[in-house]
C-alpha cells in the first residue's frame, strides 16, 4: 500500500491520504468527480427527469384553475371554430395538440438520454454531436420557460439542462476504467 504523508496518491478507486482535513476532501471531491461522476448517470437522471416532466406537463397543460380567471379565454378557444386546410378547428385543438406534441418529445428525449446513458464510450464519443443537440435544445427550452412559464417548468428545464450538459462534457472525456 503507497500512502505518503502529505500527498495523495490513487490506488484502486479509492484515493487514500494519511492527512485528514478539508484538503483532502477538496482532493477526494474532485477525484470522485472526475472517475465515479459518469456520463452515463446524468444521461439516467436526464432521462427519469425528463419523464417527469413529459407526465406532469400531459396531465397539467390543459388544467385551469378558477383563480387565474382564465375561463373565458378557454372557453372562446373552445366555441370559435374555423376551417383549416379542409378541417374544421377550434384554438383549443392547436393549443391541445402543441401540447401534446411537446409531452411526446420530452417522451423521446427521455429515451434518447437513457440510450445515451447505455452507449459504451467509443460510440458516445462518435455520436457527442447528438449529445450536444440535445443539450443545447435543452438550453432554449430552459430559457423559454424561464421567459413565459413558471416554477415547476423552470426547475425540471434546469436540472435536465445540466445534466445533459455535465454528460456531453463527460462523454468528450475518456472514461476510466
Amino acid at each position: 500500500m503507497a500512502i505518503e504523508v502529505g500527498r495523495s496518491v490513487k490506488e484502486g478507486k479509492f484515493l487514500l491520504s494519511r492527512q485528514g482535513g478539508p484538503s483532502t476532501v477538496v482532493h477526494f471531491s474532485r477525484y470522485l468527480w472526475r472517475q465515479d461522476m459518469k456520463d452515463s448517470l446524468f444521461y439516467r437522471i436526464a432521462a427519469v427527469l425528463l419523464l417527469l416532466f413529459a407526465a406532469g406537463h400531459t396531465f397539467g397543460f390543459r388544467q385551469n384553475n378558477p383563480e387565474w380567471g382564465a375561463g373565458a379565454v378557454l372557453g372562446l378557444m373552445r366555441s370559435v371554430h374555423f376551417e383549416a386546410q379542409g378541417f374544421n378547428r377550434s384554438y383549443w385543438d392547436f393549443f391541445s395538440a402543441f401540447g401534446l406534441f411537446f409531452s411526446i418529445f420530452l417522451l423521446f428525449a427521455a429515451v434518447l438520454a437513457w440510450l445515451l446513458g447505455g452507449l459504451p464510450a467509443e460510440t458516445l464519443t462518435r455520436v457527442r454531436s447528438i449529445a450536444w443537440a440535445l443539450a443545447i435544445c435543452f438550453v432554449a427550452i430552459t430559457a423559454l420557460s424561464w421567459k413565459y412559464a413558471f416554477t415547476t417548468p423552470i426547475v425540471f428545464s434546469i436540472l435536465i439542462t445540466v445534466c445533459l450538459i455535465a454528460a456531453a462534457w463527460l462523454s468528450a472525456k475518456p472514461r476510466a476504467v
